[in-house]
């Protein structure tokens, strides 16, 4: 039955290189979308089944996961983690005068659920806003990549074939050496797998009919308040009590934030140091920390 599986994949692999070259002939502007999907290889995510599977996944329901025809390896996406750069970033956009009103406008609006969160967590609310409009400007942008794809496509890489394919469509728009490469790819490859597992974990737990509907940034973050699935499970909240954590509505985002920073340490009268450190838990970056903080201040109500 996996043979026969593969001679048909491999067999639609061949028919989608027909077409591309066809359709590249025939249509020049498509020359780009045809090239992405000629880069798929005939089953990028072949040893991560059957490494989910000896975990304790059902072949069933990977099945249903991967034999959908929008799971797709994300090279560019994926490529991203080995050319990102914290301090490219443009941090300044939100602390200009419209985005902290924004955020101000922002505390009105979910004025029920912030200051629900900030009396049973003991963390305040501006700080919580401020971690919203970084990091999703307020939950008006929460990514648009599928979390299942992003996810399987780094977990992916500690299969050689991947790592080396991925390598070939990147080598020339990095300075990284081969060998920190493969460094890079062996340790995204191993984190990426356990959020994996965390995130199959939790649309099984929530019931999500197609797990490749959930979006995402390209690091796999999801939600208003772009929690990892691992921190989902482990720190996530059902703030409006409908007996789901579904962290793309505000109330059950504020809450997870809140009950995130207490976690790390978040108290009533924090010092600036501490506060750094709780920040730091969220986003292992100084300009990130450093830009809620001054969101944070702007916020407070002066004295």
């Amino acid at each position: 039955m996996l043979k026969h599986c593969l001679a048909q994949r491999l067999s639609r692999w061949t028919k989608i290189n027909f077409l591309c070259v066809l359709m590249t002939v025939l249509f020049p502007p498509l020359l780009f979308s045809c090239l992405q999907a000629a880069e798929q290889p005939p089953d990028a995510f072949a040893a991560l089944r059957q490494h989910l599977v000896k975990d304790g996944f059902t072949r069933e329901a990977l099945n249903q996961c991967y034999e959908n025809p929008r799971v797709v390896f994300e090279t560019t996406a994926v490529g991203r983690f080995f050319l990102h750069q914290e301090s490219t970033l443009n941090y300044g956009q939100f602390l200009t005068p419209e985005s902290i009103q924004k955020a101000r406008q922002y505390m009105a609006q979910q004025r029920e659920w912030l200051d629900k969160a900030e009396a049973e967590y003991q963390v305040d609310k501006e700080i919580i806003t401020a971690i919203l409009l970084v990091e999703t400007k307020l939950g008006t942008f929460v990514g648009r990549i599928s979390t299942l794809n992003i996810l399987s496509s780094m977990a992916a890489l500690s299969d050689p074939d991947v790592r080396e394919m991925l390598w070939q469509s990147l080598s020339d728009k990095t300075n990284m050496t081969r060998e920190d490469y493969q460094k890079k790819a062996d340790q995204k490859s191993r984190w990426a797998y356990a959020e994996l597992t965390a995130f199959l974990t939790y649309v099984d737990r929530e019931k999500i009919a197609d797990p490749v509907d959930v979006p995402g940034s390209y690091a796999g973050a999801m939600g208003i308040s772009q929690f990892m699935p691992s921190n989902i499970l482990k720190l996530g909240v059902d703030g409006d009590k409908d007996g789901r954590i579904n962290l793309f509505t505000h109330a059950d985002a504020i809450f997870s934030v809140a009950n995130y920073l207490r976690h790390y340490g978040w108290k009533p009268g924090i010092s600036p140091a501490d506060a750094r450190k709780a920040l730091f838990a969220y986003n292992h970056s100084t300009y990130y920390v450093d830009t809620l903080m001054q969101i944070f201040n702007a916020l407070k109500p002066q004295p």
